[in-house]
């Protein structure tokens, strides 16, 4: 067994992969990191990032905290308040390739500071908006997105060069768990601070401070590491080739593509449940009478405070038990980590389907369905980065993680919450309780359907991680190149791998 394997299938969540790889450790203490970036400088850098990230997505689910309130506020219905987490999607999503051909090629470090300065004021404008101008509050969400894409495209091939193997797989857990934590804290303190202020536009003024005090760390303690090097591949013996080549090389990746298409389906789903689910518990209890209608400028906030609370704990539950039971799988099998992903999104769906139906009949039963269901559903979001990682070469990781926010985004959650807005507005027969809150469950059914269809894609990736990983691995620059042979008396440049020798 190598080094670079774990020996241990009891190995705890935060140790190294073997005591080989700890010895090697303890002698390079004196010399410089191949990264050229210090151990406890690495840590911290890892820590910055990971407090970034969950004020990434606090700030992203803080409207769905309070998104009744924004309802009643604004007077809009289901399909418009939909459009709220679609416009931000889509700028996120379109400006990604942008900062991932940036970060592949210039100081990662600066275009994230300037990006995440540009989020805290947008988001701090945005809490101004006027009664009579929806429309304003739609386009500064959608301005949110520009600072968030550049951050989101490059944190994960930082730590990729500061980590490698088992250490990797462990400080992605850690980025990872601000996703499910950050998603929770929103709903909270968005729902609690509207409580408090009696007014859901304090919501959105928690966390642009909290934006600009994540900027001052990036610039004084964290240090752009060498693309590469922990790898003993030095960003000087990987070449940089086009953007269109960076594309077509990510194209024939089948590991890359199928598990993008696999993580669309766990973006729908979250990106619907992240918007819809509050709101539709909220409706479930007035259908029931266990609640009022809310008639105030200011709406029952118990569901989002319970919806999130549920979301932090499932999500630090789902992305630990989804790392142990992979790493646990390694030992028997290359293909445990689409597998995993698989079994996570094929378990999540019949809880999901239980936990929609069931809103009328019983409010427990509901928490417990929906507690499973995320738990399950979020063990794959440190794998799946982790995936892409290993398949992708250090010079295009950026690029191919830019690429995957395009794909999961588009056909995922940049359109699954208009479009089960536009569906349950379609469904709905009157105005009444009972079909405000009918529709909305009913549509709400689709993300069911959809887990299972990605759990179908992770499986297919099975079929290919082995060989895509090697590939990645024992990556050579001139593959890449043409080389002249000659043709008809003359010369010609073809791809070194249409030549047989």
């Amino acid at each position: 067994m190598s080094v670079a394997e774990p020996t241990s299938d009891s190995a705890p969540f935060f140790s190294d992969d073997s005591e080989a790889e700890g010895s090697d450790e303890r002698r390079e203490v004196a010399e410089e990191p191949a990264s050229g970036v210090s151990r406890v400088r690495a840590l911290l850098t890892v820590l910055i990032l990971c407090y970034i990230n969950l004020l990434n997505y606090m700030d992203r689910f803080t409207v769905a905290g309070v998104l009744p309130d924004i309802e009643h506020y604004f007077g809009i219905n289901d399909e418009k308040s939909g459009l709220l987490q679609t416009v931000f999607i889509c700028s996120y999503m379109f400006l990604a390739p942008l900062f991932g051909y940036l970060g592949d090629r210039y100081n990662r470090k600066y275009i994230m500071s300037a990006g995440i300065s540009f989020w805290s004021l947008v988001t701090l404008a945005s809490s101004y908006t006027p009664k009579e101008h929806f429309w304003a509050l739609l386009l500064t969400r959608g301005l949110v997105g520009v600072g968030e894409a550049s951050y989101s495209t490059i944190a994960p091939t930082i730590i990729a060069d500061l980590y490698v193997q088992g250490k990797r797989t462990n400080m992605l857990s850690i980025f990872y768990f601000a996703i499910p934590v950050g998603s929770g804290l929103g709903y909270i303190v968005g729902s609690q601070v509207s409580a408090l202020a009696q007014d859901w536009h304090w919501a959105l003024r928690v966390t642009p401070g909290l934006g600009l005090i994540a900027v001052l760390l990036l610039l004084v303690i964290v240090q752009e590491p060498k693309r590469g090097a922990i790898e003993a591949r030095p960003e000087q013996h990987l070449h940089q080739t086009s953007w269109i080549k960076d594309l077509q090389a990510l194209r024939r990746n089948r590991s890359f593509v199928l598990s993008t298409f696999g993580f669309t389906a766990v973006a729908f789903v979250t990106g619907s449940l992240a918007l819809w689910a509050p709101t539709f518990l909220l409706r479930a209890a007035i259908f029931s009478g266990e609640k009022v209608p809310c008639e105030e400028g200011h709406c029952s906030s118990s569901e989002s405070l319970i919806f999130g609370i549920i979301t932090c704990v499932t999500g630090i539950l789902g992305v630990a038990s989804g790392v142990q039971v992979s790493r646990a799988l390694r030992t028997k099998t290359p293909r445990a980590d689409p597998l995993v992903c698989a079994a996570g999104l094929l378990l999540s769906a019949p809880f999901l389907y239980l936990a929609i139906v069931f809103a009328e009949a019983s409010t427990i039963a509901t928490y417990v369905f929906v507690f499973f269901g995320e738990t399950f559903l979020s063990m794959n979001w440190a794998i799946v980065a982790d995936i892409l990682l290993y398949v992708v070469v250090p010079t295009r990781r950026s690029t191919a993680e830019a690429l995957q926010i395009v794909v999961s985004h588009l056909l995922g959650d940049a359109g699954s919450p208009y479009l089960i807005g536009v569906v349950s507005d379609a469904l709905r027969r009157s105005d009444s309780f009972l079909w405000q809150f009918r529709s909305l469950q009913l549509s709400l059914l689709l993300c069911a359907f959809v887990s299972v269809v990605g759990g179908a894609f992770f499986l297919a990736t099975a079929l290919f991680i082995e060989k895509d990983r090697q590939r990645a691995e024992n990556y050579d620059p001139t593959d890449d190149e043409p080389i002249v042979v000659p043709k008809s008396g003359r010369s010609t440049r073809v791809p070194v791998s249409s030549v047989l020798i």
